[in-house]
Order: C-alpha cells, then structure tokens, then sequence
C-alpha cells in the first residue's frame, strides 16, 4: 500500500510536466519518479498503458492518462478543481483538448527538428554531453522523426506554420496574463497544467525556441503559477477570455478537420489519413487515442449536465462550429 500519490515520468515529458503542474495546483505533497527499466515493466502492467505519466494514489493504484487522472482528483480536492462543474467545465475540456491533442505537435516538432534540442534532451537523458552524431543514434532519437510524420510536421512549411501557431498562442497567453492570473481568469483549470506542462517540459526548457519575449509568460512560469492559494474566479461562461476564444478558433480551423477525418480514417480501418492544413496536403497517422480523447468532451457533456445546461452548451458550440465535433 503506498502512502503518498507518486507521479512516474521524465522531466522531458509534456504530460508528465503537465500533471505535475496540475498536482502543485491541487496542494497535494507527491513523489516525483523516474520511470526506468527496472520499474517499467510493473508501471506498464499495472496501468494497462505504455505512455507517461504513471500516477500512483495512496490507495495504490496506478492510473495513466493525465485528463482522467484530473477528474479523478477533482473529485477529492473539490475546492481546487481544475475542470469546473457545469457548462464552465465543457469550455476547460475544449480548451485543454485542442493544446493536448493539436499542440502537442508542436512540441513534437520543436525537440526532433532541431538538432540543438535533440542533443540537449539526449544530454539530460545520459547525464552526460553527447556529439551530435551519438544524440542522433539514441533510441528515442530515432523515435522523434517518425513522430514528427506522424503528426503532419514533415515538411519545412508545416514547420514553419506550427511555429506561428505557437507564437500566436503565446502572444494571446502573453496579453492574457495582463488582466487575469491565468489563461481563463483569477484560478488555474487543466488549461493552465498543459500551457506550463509546455513550457517546462519543451519551449523554455530546450534551446529552440527563444521565448524571452514574452515576459509576462515567463513570470507566470517561473514564480506567480505556484502560488496559488485556492482563491479567484474564472472568467463567466459562455464568454470566458479572449485567450480562451484564441485557442477555440484555432480547434475550430485546424483541430476538428484533424479528429473528425482521424475518425474516418479508424472506421474504415485506414493507416493514415490526408487532410488540408494551411493550404497544404499533410499526411496523418490514423490514430486511436484522439478519438477516446474527444469522447471524453462528450461524454461530459451527455452525463454532467443537466438539460437546460446541455442546451446552451450545445448552442455555445455552434456559434464556435464545434458542435458536430463534440456534441453530435
């Protein structure tokens, strides 16, 4: 039995950064892990999942998946919720969805299509420093690449387009911080979690990219984001803040184009898909998790709301032309 939640996962890690924002969040005391040959075989088993972060509860389960894992806590530290009741907790999900499954590319991007980031990465991991040649023969080197295609990262415009993507984002969080101590108001929801989960994980921890001009981003990041007393409300809903609505649009463009034809892509039992970004033909691996993720935001909706509240949420989503994509 253990006694204490412990969080199993890399420093490098996005999603392990992310929970791990999300558990300094909640105020919870938690051992943080390595996750290696010797304890990854059982972390694996035990969890039904390959993927990091492992979380470990007092109870001594062992749960992956950092969304689920959210809810899981929410439900015991109820004053500090990450995803709010109601309707206000559909727009968290959306939000989070899009930088979890879209975004996520990017960081993809970033650490294996620039050599300085792979070397540095591939340094941490060894605890030593490495020629560019023996960062390239690293398993999880050799790994980067094939994620990049995978994700739709391969060609030098797509990777310039994910880089505008990312700045833009940036710039919308850096205007953000200027009236609220988060991305959706005066509390952090799991949006905040992924949004550091990035920073710390990738864009100010690897070389690339220089994110100094943002000063307010690296403030929040490095200090205002960790102290939080469990105050502050967030923006209203349906109007949230102008962040929040950056991030939607952008779902909205380029995120619901690529889960809905994934999803055709898996029903017709179809490897890869290719779709339209930015003006561009990009080839996708057809893949399972973004679905169960997507059906996450609807089951919310379907079983946590009640049928006024299903309504303007619906109706919420359809002035976004989100509403086929999780509410159909």
């Amino acid at each position: 039995m253990a006694d204490s939640y412990i969080l199993y996962g890399p420093g490098i890690s996005l999603f392990t950064r992310k929970l791990e924002a999300a558990l300094r969040f909640y105020g919870i005391a938690f051992e943080h892990v390595q996750k290696t040959g010797e304890n990854g075989p059982e972390l694996e088993q035990r969890s039904g999942s390959h993927q990091v972060p492992v979380f470990q509860t007092p109870e001594n389960w062992m749960v992956a998946d950092t969304t689920p894992i959210l809810d899981l806590l929410d439900g015991r530290f109820p004053g500090r919720r990450l995803f709010p009741e109601g309707p206000a907790g559909v727009l968290v999900h959306v939000v989070e969805e899009v930088l979890d499954e879209w975004i996520a590319r990017t960081m993809v991007h970033y650490r294996w299509h620039y050599e300085e980031n792979t070397r540095a990465v591939v340094a941490e991991l060894t605890g030593r420093d490495v020629t560019l040649q023996e960062a390239r023969e690293f398993p999880l080197a050799k790994w980067g690449p094939r994620a990049c295609r995978a994700t739709g990262t391969e060609s030098a415009y797509q990777q310039k387009k994910v880089e505008e993507e990312y700045f833009a984002i940036m710039e919308a969080l850096e205007t953000q911080l200027a009236s609220s101590a988060f991305a959706l108001g005066d509390r952090p929801t799991a949006v905040d979690a992924i949004l550091l989960g990035g920073l710390r994980a990738h864009t100010n921890a690897d070389p690339i990219p220089d994110l100094s001009g943002y000063p307010r981003v690296q403030t929040w990041d490095e200090k205002e984001a960790e102290e939080w007393a469990g105050e502050g409300e967030l923006a209203s809903f349906p109007e949230s803040t102008p962040f929040a609505r950056h991030v939607l649009e952008l779902g909205r463009d380029c995120y619901v184009p690529f889960v809905e034809a994934n999803a055709r892509a898996l029903a017709e039992g179809k490897k890869a898909f290719v779709i339209d970004t930015y003006g561009e033909e990009v080839s996708y691996l057809a893949r399972p998790y973004p679905e169960r993720s997507r059906q996450m935001v609807r089951d919310r909706i379907a079983e946590r709301l009640s049928p006024d509240e299903r309504l303007v949420v619906v109706g919420w989503l359809e002035d976004f032309g989100l509403a086929d994509c999780f509410a159909a």
